[in-house]
């Protein structure tokens, strides 16, 4: 039976009923998406800015609706105007996970729809965090020092931007406590030209002024990796010129290329010079979970005063969930701390040996907060850490099947060796294409053409001047004949492409 207009004289929002059946109706109508991802265009090519405002009215309703007529408006008007992330063809960007357990921790988080701001605003949702983060510090094989366990601690966060902005601020505030206020405008931050964009953005927003944020050259001698050498010397002349060395990114699989930074040897320059150490492993952090990816991570994580990874990338955790792990606690929240009279915890006080409460306010930038951990802990302990070492394995196994269909096609070259499951890849120069301009427009044009197909969605990057594809493989649905046919595709696009060029 349907759900019948809202009277707005009776409005009860969540009477247990209604609750039941809407519920029930939104997980038919997404268990029957799912079902048909792959039938929709990965991405919707005929999209233009504005349409969707042209399909609906103008205004709000006066009058509540049925709930069918709502979700078949998502049918007819949301669903064809969306990427569809959850395709098993989607290898665009990096993954971001969906699974059944993630959606049933996501509900409970939203059902409960507790603020665990403070430990007594929901005391097991705070406890249940501090647990959570822990068991995943020991997954990844964090050092016990990160966790809280070895007095460090972790928090859930929504997305590495907002890791980035607190260690930021912590790293800021530790430094000017020593130096008075007025020094900021002499704190430099240092990453490489693979590191991603929000660190610079989150420079800006504490405060650092953006000629002080150097960026350090990588190259293919180095893995794309940054050099520590280059760090050194980048921080002794800025040393130097009576500059005050702040901040050190080490990226663990960057974004463009899936390239590794030398953890150990950046953390010894930060450790000589003072700055702060952050790990940033958003996506590969999660194939960590596996003895053989480990030691990207492991070694030398113990010089870190943070490291961040996203579950909700590459680790079946549904958007949205960043762990962030701190060496010292303290640091982090005297930089972010409130304590107003409303948000006391009267009658918590701890004495004796019992332990602190978590006041996780004081771990971010935003005062309110989502109960992430009971998703994160639904997910643990639904697959468990074989399940995830499975789900990381099958997909880097693919990758390694699409790495070397792509060396053996003598029409395309790797752009850089594969390390997790980013393959980057492009058509090599050739008489058709022989400078580097045609050759880069002969690689977007192939790649335009495999997303206007729709059987596939992939994005791109530049390195050395040099236009590449990446195929980011990850999905929970996707399997090694979503690869295989991704293959299929290219070839085939390939061949009409070149075929122009050879016929202008």
């Amino acid at each position: 039976m349907g759900s019948l207009p809202l009277d707005a004289s009776s409005l009860r929002p969540l009477d247990p009923v209604a609750f039941s059946g809407d519920s029930h109706a939104v997980v038919d109508f997404l268990a029957e998406y799912y079902r048909d991802v792959d039938k929709f265009p990965v991405r919707a090519a005929d999209m233009e800015p504005g349409r969707l405002r042209k399909l609906l009215p103008e205004a709000a309703p006066e009058h509540g609706e049925p709930l069918e007529d709502v979700l078949e408006d998502v049918r007819r008007d949301i669903l064809p105007g969306l990427t569809h992330w959850q395709s098993p063809s989607f290898f665009a960007y990096f993954p971001m996970n969906a699974s059944a357990a993630g959606f049933a921790g996501e509900m409970l988080s939203v059902g409960l729809n507790v603020v665990p701001f403070l430990w007594a605003a929901s005391p097991a949702a705070a406890e249940l965090e501090t647990v959570v983060v822990d068991w995943m510090g020991r997954l990844l094989g964090l050092p016990s020092r990160l966790l809280f366990s070895g007095g460090g601690g972790g928090v859930l966060q929504g997305s590495t931007c907002e890791a980035v902005v607190c260690t930021l601020t912590a790293a800021r505030d530790r430094a000017l406590a020593r130096l008075g206020h007025e020094a900021i405008l002499k704190l430099v931050v240092y990453a490489s030209d693979q590191t991603h964009a929000t660190f610079q953005k989150g420079a800006r927003i504490v405060g650092i002024p953006p000629s002080n944020f150097r960026v350090i050259p990588t190259s293919a001698a180095s893995g794309y990796g940054l050099p520590a050498g280059a760090v050194r010397e980048a921080v002794e002349r800025d040393a130097a010129a009576g500059l005050v060395p702040l901040y050190l990114c080490a990226t663990v699989g960057t974004t463009g290329l899936g390239a590794v930074d030398p953890v150990r040897e950046l953390g010894e320059v930060a450790r000589r010079h003072g700055m702060w150490l952050h790990v940033d492993a958003a996506y590969a952090g999660s194939a960590a979970v596996c003895p053989e990816f480990r030691e990207y991570l492991q070694d030398g994580a113990e010089l870190a005063d943070s490291v961040s990874m996203n579950p909700h990338k590459w680790f079946l955790t549904n958007n949205d969930c960043c762990c962030l792990w701190v060496a010292s606690p303290a640091v982090l929240t005297s930089a972010l701390s409130t304590d107003p009279e409303y948000l006391k915890n009267v009658g918590t006080t701890t004495t004796g040996n019992k332990p602190a409460a978590i006041d996780y306010k004081d771990w971010q930038i935003s005062l309110s907060r989502r109960f992430r951990a009971i998703k994160l802990w639904i997910v643990l302990r639904r697959y468990g850490a074989a399940g995830l070492r499975a789900h990381i394995r099958r997909h880097v196994t693919a990758a390694k099947w699409f790495e070397r269909a792509v060396a053996a096609d003598q029409r395309f070259e790797v752009a850089v060796p594969r390390k997790f499951s980013l393959v980057c890849f492009r058509l090599r120069p050739s008489r058709l294409a022989a400078d580097d301009a045609m050759n880069d427009a002969v690689n977007r044009e192939l790649l335009a053409a495999v997303n206007e197909s729709g059987r596939a969605f992939m994005t791109h990057f530049v390195v050395d001047g040099k236009f590449v594809i990446r195929l980011a493989i990850g999905g929970a649905m996707t399997e090694m004949q979503h690869v295989m046919d991704a293959w299929d595709l290219l070839q085939g696009k390939a061949d009409e492409v070149l075929l122009r060029y050879q016929q202008q």
